[in-house]
């Protein structure tokens, strides 16, 4: 690999990151139309690293070609957002119970440092940083890969997980829920180091069926907004 394509490769990689992170915090809204000479512009990258870095996106599920639009911002419908929340809650609980079959000393002490680490960050929003950390500083990716199962990784640590994470964080992380979350993790954690698999499964379960609820309802009153927003529009083109 020549000197010339690794640089690609590292600013691919960042733009990468810095898109994803817009993403899932709403700076880039969903449904938004995005083009490339438009983001080329915006980062400050040129054309090669950032293709690279949609085709990520796009694999990762955060944005979508559209025949006759072109490239766009991932918007779920209801109906497509609640299959992702089933799929969660099958696969997520699964991943509980084989943790605690599974996961070592090692990996439950890392997983009780995610909940140290978001208990002293006193400097931030109750539940942001806890709710928007990626990678080694979310819970529920702790979790999935203590099952030690290869296809579950592969399904919600990769295929899924930014879009399952987009929703966490712009529906899920406000009011009292990420107090509630974190009491129920604790609890979660402490059924996986006794072993208990059933307990494990069940709690996990009744985690995301908590989520589920707080996140459909936020998104319900988002979509009517959105259509109350294009009512007008849609009059005007009726009446022209």
């Amino acid at each position: 690999m020549t000197s010339e394509s690794t640089e690609v490769r590292t600013i691919a990689e960042r733009v990468f990151h810095k898109l994803q992170d817009d993403i899932v915090r709403g700076h880039l809204p969903a449904g938004s139309k995005i083009t490339e000479p438009g983001l080329a512009k915006s980062y400050g990258v040129s054309r090669g690293p950032l293709r690279e870095a949609m085709r990520r996106l796009e694999t990762h599920r955060l944005i979508e070609r559209v025949p006759h639009v072109g490239a766009r911002v991932v918007k779920l419908s209801m109906r497509e957002l609640l299959e992702l929340f089933d799929m969660r809650e099958a696969l997520e609980s699964m991943a509980a119970r084989l943790a605690a079959r599974h996961m070592t000393q090692d990996e439950l002490a890392a997983l009780r440092g995610v909940l140290d680490a978001h208990e002293e960050q006193h400097d931030l929003p109750p539940g942001e940083a806890y709710h928007r950390r990626e990678g080694d500083l979310d819970f529920h990716f702790h979790i999935v890969r203590g099952s030690h199962n290869r296809m579950l990784m592969t399904t919600l640590c990769d295929d899924l997980y930014y879009l399952v994470r987009l929703y966490r964080t712009q529906y899920s992380a406000t009011g009292t829920r990420p107090q509630r979350a974190f009491v129920e993790h604790h609890r979660i954690v402490d059924a996986i180091a006794s072993g208990d698999e059933e307990l494990a499964e069940t709690l996990m379960r009744r985690h995301i069926t908590a989520s589920r609820q707080l996140v459909t309802e936020r998104y319900a009153m988002t979509l009517e907004h959105s259509e109350q927003k294009e009512e007008p529009i849609s009059r005007r083109r009726i009446n022209s």
